[in-house]
């Protein structure tokens, strides 16, 4: 599956247009990684937990959106983007979201 950011994929023409695919994941904060990232905010530095927390929410959400394009057909999506929302105290919505079409 080809994955851009760009209306379209360099050297390849869309044949087939889909529609909106989309993947979301909710995940909430682990109260351990808060303490450590309240003692990393008074030190600086990488709050690595949170790092690995959103690689972990991109890949879900974008294994999602794949999965939702690869039953359509569609062998690339094409202008993915990323949201992101709050959905409860301590809680967010990491949202990827694109349009499926076909290259040749």
């Amino acid at each position: 599956m080809i994955l851009t950011n760009t209306e379209t994929v360099p050297g390849k023409t869309i044949v087939e247009h889909f529609g909106l695919v989309s993947g979301s994941t909710v995940r909430a904060k682990h109260v351990g990684k808060d303490i450590l990232a309240g003692l990393k905010n008074i030190v600086g530095g990488e709050l690595k937990g949170y790092t690995e927390l959103l690689q972990e929410s991109r890949h879900q959400s974008m294994d999602r959106m794949v999965e939702q394009a690869e039953q359509l057909g569609a062998n690339a999506i094409v202008n993915v983007r990323f949201a992101t929302s709050s959905v409860a105290q301590g809680a967010a919505e990491l949202y990827v979201y694109g349009t499926a079409v076909k290259v040749q």
